[in-house]
């Protein structure tokens, strides 16, 4: 487990945070066989794997859920497999239905518009927040690139950062004019301050309330510090201004190729769960064409 943990780094090129999802649905494996009393990872056979997925389905785990743990075994035989440790690999003939189709959850514009309004202020803070939703929405990054972000990768000259993505790649991503003009406000006063006063140096550009890198911990708490000052009702996740993002250019008429490319989507698959249409959209096309709207 070791090696394979080691080679989903190496080789695969997989982030720390993928290698611990990875590393979670093996220790749950490894304790259900321990459980049933088969605790030899190196004998599992298609028996095995059949009383497995029974015994997720009776854990009521999510569709999603039991196909990634799925994924994620079949991947570890698979290794063993190529280094001849086994002769089989039992998750091979595993399938399962297709995942549940769930659209993204979101904010529509007039949402935005009511959450960028909560966090004006001048005080270092609320200077950082509002770079912080600027950058999350206007530029669609998740929130460990977020909070990865460093200053020597934001280019103001021509409006693009460059961003160390999942799975190690790096992509262009556009800076818009709104955030650039928060996170240069930001930078020359809040951050400035902020780090001065505790004594920090470094090119991390969010900060905690102490000057140090904000993590992406940090970040959901701010965002829903944000939510509870403005007059939303609904909850918030980083990924929702991710979702914001996408949504809104496929419905103002990018085309999905671009979409991928800024959001850092390997394949376009992914891309697609992106090409619903809002509410508005439909009730706009609803008045348009049809005669008794």
């Amino acid at each position: 487990m070791q090696e394979f943990m080691g080679y989903l780094i190496t080789e695969r090129g997989y982030s720390e945070k993928t290698k611990e999802a990875y590393q979670r649905d093996l220790n749950d494996f490894c304790d259900f066989l321990q459980n049933s009393g088969e605790p030899l990872l190196m004998t599992v056979n298609h028996l095995d794997v059949r009383v497995y997925l029974a015994f997720l389905n009776d854990q009521k785990y999510s569709r999603n859920t039991i196909s990634r743990k799925i994924a994620s075994l079949r991947s570890f035989y698979q290794y063993l497999l190529k280094h001849e440790k086994i002769k089989e690999n039992p998750f091979s003939y595993v399938h399962l239905k297709k995942k549940q189709a769930r659209l993204p959850r979101f904010f529509y514009e007039k949402e935005i518009e009511v959450l960028f309004n909560s966090v004006d202020g001048a005080e270092p803070l609320d200077q950082r927040n509002r770079a912080l939703l600027e950058v999350l929405y206007g530029s669609g990054l998740r929130v460990s690139e977020c909070a990865n972000l460093r200053l020597p990768v934001i280019d103001f000259d021509n409006s693009v950062m460059l961003i160390h993505g999942k799975g190690n790649k790096d992509r262009y991503v556009p800076l818009g004019s709104y955030a650039a003009d928060a996170i240069q406000e930001y930078i020359h006063d809040g951050r400035k301050r902020l780090m001065e006063h505790f004594g920090k140096e470094h090119d991390y550009l969010f900060v905690n309330h102490r000057g140090e890198q904000i993590t992406s911990t940090g970040i959901e708490y701010v965002l829903n510090q944000i939510i509870k000052k403005s007059s939303l009702t609904s909850d918030i996740h980083p990924h929702m201004l991710r979702h914001s993002f996408a949504t809104h250019l496929l419905n103002n008429g990018a085309d999905l190729r671009t979409v991928q490319e800024l959001l850092g989507h390997a394949n376009l698959s992914t891309t697609q769960i992106y090409t619903h249409v809002t509410k508005e959209s439909l009730q706009k096309s609803y008045r348009s064409f049809h005669p008794r709207a």
